[in-house]
């Protein structure tokens, strides 16, 4: 069975995000980049089961500029077996993103797309229910557990006020959460073999998908300022400092 990884290069989760002075976007200048977190989650799983003998090829597809490849290097070496890039300078909105993994997954025929519940970045949330609309093939989102068989994929999801547990048919599309694994640290042998596995370059119009921006970004802009707290000396003053502010 093959495994398909959607993996986003994105701001590292450790650095600061800075506006562009024309409010026109987000500055990626001398900016970290890194492997979206839920993604290398997914990539981990996925490495996981194919230690576990339950799959034979991890394969890593990104879309975006020619430098987003450093994503699919990161999956290759946490232990993915190959990668494909779709090159585009747009900015690709998540349904475009959906149809071009359609596409992906289609020529690929994978068993399971698995692939992080959002990007840190725009934290949309919509491509993997998007992919699982459009392939027709059941869904399971925010998965803390995933038990793979031959025929089925066994999925626990964390929903309001517990867990649920769904068996989906294959092929299928999982999510992934952040309670899933615990993403292992690449050793240095595995980043160098990394550099020498297969990346395919491809482009939108090679899978016939039109990837125009249907929204346009008017402006980005910085959170506004948290005022500061004050101290309080008992509980009663706290509780009447809450009710003049409304909050009880």
């Amino acid at each position: 069975m093959k495994i398909l990884v959607p993996v986003k290069l994105v701001i590292d989760s450790n650095a600061k995000a800075r506006v562009k002075p024309d409010q026109s976007g987000v500055d990626l200048a001398n900016v970290k980049l890194s492997i979206n977190p839920f993604d290398e989650i997914s990539v981990e799983e996925a490495v996981r089961l194919k230690e576990a003998g339950k799959v034979s090829e991890v394969v890593a597809v990104t879309i975006g500029v020619a430098k987003a490849q450093d994503a699919l290097r990161a999956a290759l070496a946490i232990g993915a077996d190959r990668g494909i890039l779709i090159q585009t300078d747009e900015m690709v909105e998540p349904l475009a993103i959906a149809k071009l993994l359609a596409k992906v997954a289609e020529a690929e025929q994978p068993g399971v797309v698995i692939l992080g519940k959002q990007a840190i970045d725009d934290d949309s949330n919509q491509t993997g229910q998007m992919l699982g609309a459009l392939l027709g093939w059941p869904q399971a989102t925010f998965a803390s557990k995933v038990d793979l068989s031959a025929e089925a994929v066994e999925v626990t999801r964390e929903v309001d006020g517990g867990h649920q547990t769904l068996k989906l048919t294959l092929p299928a599309i999982v999510t992934t959460d952040l309670r899933l694994n615990e993403p292992r640290y690449p050793s240095l042998p595995n980043i160098m073999k990394a550099k020498k596995k297969p990346i395919e370059t491809k482009a939108p119009a090679d899978y016939g998908v039109d990837v125009t921006p249907r929204l346009k970004l008017l402006k980005v802009g910085e959170p506004p300022a948290r005022s500061a707290g004050i101290k309080v000396k008992t509980a009663g003053e706290l509780v009447e400092k809450l009710k003049s502010a409304g909050a009880l």
